[in-house]
């Protein structure tokens, strides 16, 4: 008899967990729909009304602004790496590869305008919080790179070393411009993406050819190398 009633006890906790994660599931996607309404100013009043709950009911499944926050940047990343690894992953050439990839972050950036805008500032309403998931992606994505670089090079018996200084080059100058064409608009999405793509390219054949190394930018690499992405929770 105890151990049946454990059994049921188990279940009926086990259903309030998922009942509670897919409820904050849905208030994360209606923030996101206040963001897009209201812009990265929102507070949590306007995420309520777009839940169509009220605030307290709201606050029984995130403690503060700041847990919102975080709920908020884990759903940016899943975004982001649902578009990014698939890109960065695909057995092409390298010039499309890189394109590609290019493409991901910025379609993202562009679908979710506020979402980045509000990440970016560490802030929510009024109240500035310590969680800042744009480092965070920065660091996944820069420690992939590196690792991806890092196999390509020695699979060309180059000296890996380089690897990372040229990770972090690239995910800092595409995190750089992507802020600034958020903001100033003033070329075409596929306009600043193929701007990137030639640059990355020109610096990667320039400093191959330097090493008595050449790739053609269109033709699939023999070595084909895959990334893995994903928040450590």
């Amino acid at each position: 008899m105890g151990e049946r009633v454990k059994g049921q006890g188990d279940a009926r906790r086990e259903r309030w967990r998922e009942h509670r994660a897919a409820r904050r599931e849905e208030f994360v996607e209606a923030a996101l729909r206040a963001l897009a309404e209201h812009g990265p100013d929102l507070g949590m009043d306007h995420v309520a009304q777009a839940a169509g709950v009220t605030k307290p009911v709201l606050y029984r499944h995130f403690t503060d602004k700041a847990d919102l926050f975080v709920a908020l940047g884990q759903r940016g990343t899943e975004i982001l790496f649902e578009r990014l690894i698939p890109a960065i992953n695909r057995e092409e050439a390298p010039v499309p590869r890189i394109r590609k990839s290019l493409d991901a972050f910025f379609g993202v950036i562009e679908d979710y305008p506020n979402l980045y805008r509000l990440l970016a500032r560490r802030s929510f309403g009024d109240r500035p919080v310590d969680s800042d998931p744009v480092r965070e992606d920065k660091e996944l994505i820069a420690a992939a790179l590196t690792s991806l670089l890092g196999d390509y090079m020695r699979a060309l018996n180059l000296d890996s070393g380089a690897a990372e200084p040229w990770a972090y080059s690239i995910v800092g100058m595409v995190q750089t411009t992507g802020e600034w064409w958020l903001e100033r608009r003033s070329m075409s999405r596929d306009a600043i993406v193929e701007y990137l793509t030639t640059i990355i390219w020109a610096a990667i054949d320039g400093f191959l050819r330097q090493h008595n190394v050449q790739i053609a930018p269109d033709k699939p690499f023999e070595v084909n190398k895959v990334v893995q992405l994903r928040r450590i929770q």
